[in-house]
This record gives structure tokens, sequence and C-alpha cells, in this order.
């Protein structure tokens, strides 16, 4: 990848996790590179309709150009038909915040969900993002598909990331890591509580074949008050069974099916 693609791309990725937009100096400051050669990159952006500069303060937003894309994308790939069913049912269930994340490369990241909270505290993260394997629990159950070895790989490639950005009781070394992905291993399915956010706990179960790869990750999070570990192992099986379901149906989805294909 030229250097000048990685730097629009981190650009983007920049004012992607600014929505209320960031100046000039900031993107330069942050991605450490020079003030010159950061306007040309946002200036060649809003050319071609992914970046526009706000008139009044001269800040630089993304446009919804990239997110048509991915909904776009996400609309041909046939995830959400084959998927939102399920997830509705798994959410009406559940009463909580219900997911999918698919495996692309090394990473998981969500591309579906449903919202069974219909009071009180809601749990509503961002979609499309990346998940962080060693303090999540789509993470613990996709590294609980692989042996400890490769799962050991996989986190040291993406690394832990800062302490202070999670819960109390996330994971910092591979020993405690591994204590979570063999009861994960062992159970089939992963529960966290208070590792990825404080006062909040999620479980997951791994899409996958018997004894195949995972494609994907199916996933129940919500507040602690409510998603407690006798209510998690309540809802287990019916987790577990959702997974199996959207694991059945993979075929209709052309990205599903493209996921089985790379990792069998």
């Amino acid at each position: 990848m030229s250097s000048k693609l990685q730097r629009s791309f981190n650009v983007l990725e920049t004012l992607a996790a600014h929505p209320q937009g960031c100046s000039l100096s900031f993107v330069s400051n942050e991605l450490g590179i020079p003030l010159s050669v950061t306007h040309r990159l946002l200036a060649e952006l809003a050319e071609y309709g992914y970046v526009r500069q706000e008139r009044d303060h001269g800040d630089y937003t993304l446009t919804v150009k990239l997110v048509s894309l991915g909904l776009s994308f996400l609309s041909n790939s046939g995830v959400v038909d084959v998927a939102q069913p399920l997830l509705d049912g798994l959410a009406q269930e559940s009463g909580e915040l219900v997911r999918m994340a698919v495996v692309d490369g090394d990473d998981l990241v969500f591309v579906a969900k449903a919202q069974g909270a219909t009071r009180g505290l809601r749990y509503d993260p961002d979609m499309g993002l990346a998940v962080q394997l060693s303090c999540s629990a789509a993470g613990h159950a996709l590294l609980s598909t692989l042996s400890d070895e490769e799962a050991l790989e996989r986190v040291a490639r993406q690394g832990f990331g800062q302490p202070d950005q999670y819960g109390p009781q996330a994971p910092t070394t591979m020993k405690a890591l591994l204590t979570y992905i063999r009861n994960a291993r062992k159970r089939g399915w992963s529960s966290i509580v208070e590792v990825f956010a404080p006062g909040m706990s999620a479980m997951a179960a791994p899409v996958r074949a018997p004894g195949g790869p995972a494609i994907g990750v199916v996933t129940i999070a919500g507040p602690l008050v409510r998603l407690t570990e006798a209510r998690m192992e309540a809802l287990a099986p019916a987790l577990m069974a959702t997974a199996q379901d959207v694991m059945a149906a993979s075929k209709a989805s052309p990205m599903l099916a493209r996921a089985q294909r790379r990792t069998a």
C-alpha cells in the first residue's frame, strides 16, 4: 500500500472517530504528518466527496458517502436479510442488545443488531467497528475456536489496547486472557462482566459448523444490573441456538458464504 493511500485511510479513520469535526492542525498532529501534506489529502478527499469542510469554523468532517457505500455493501451482501429475523427473536427473548459480527481476516466486525431493551438502561455502542479481541465477549468467543497458540498470536498482532479504555476486569496479560478463552471453549460460549466497560456484561457464541472455523459471532450485551451471570446462564441455550441458525442460513448470504470458504 502506497504511503499516500495509507495516509488517506488514516485521515478517514481519524475523522470517523471525531464526528463533531477536526481542524487541519488536529489531523496533522494526530497522524504525525506535515500540515501541507494533510491539507492536500483533505482537499483530495473533499474533491471526491468523502470529506466536507465546514464553512463556519473550517473544521473537516466526513460526508455520508462512506456510510452509503457501507450500507449498500451490507444490503447486497445479504447478511441483514439472513441474520436480522434471528437477531430480532433473540433480542425479544433476552430483552437486551443482540449483535452479530463477521470474521474479516484477523478482524471481527459488527454488521447487524437488534435492540431488545424497551425501557430503563439501553446499551447500544457504535456499529461497524473492529472488535477488541482481548476484552470483549465476541473476541473471546472467536478466540475459543482457535488453538491457544493461534489465539494468542492473533491478540499479539492486535494488541491489548489501553487499560483505561475498558472495564476494571479487562485482562492485561496473556495468562489472564487464556482463562477467559478456555472457559469459553469448554462451555461453547463466552461471558464477561465489567471487562469491556464498567457496569456492563456480555456473552457471545461463535457462528460455525461443527468442528469448523468460525465465520462470525452472535452476542448479547447489557447492563450488569439486568444481565447478571445467572441470567447469562439462562440465556446460553437460546444464544447458541441462534448462532447455529445463522450458520444454517449462511449460504443465503454471499458475504457469509464467502467467509465460510475463506476460513475452510
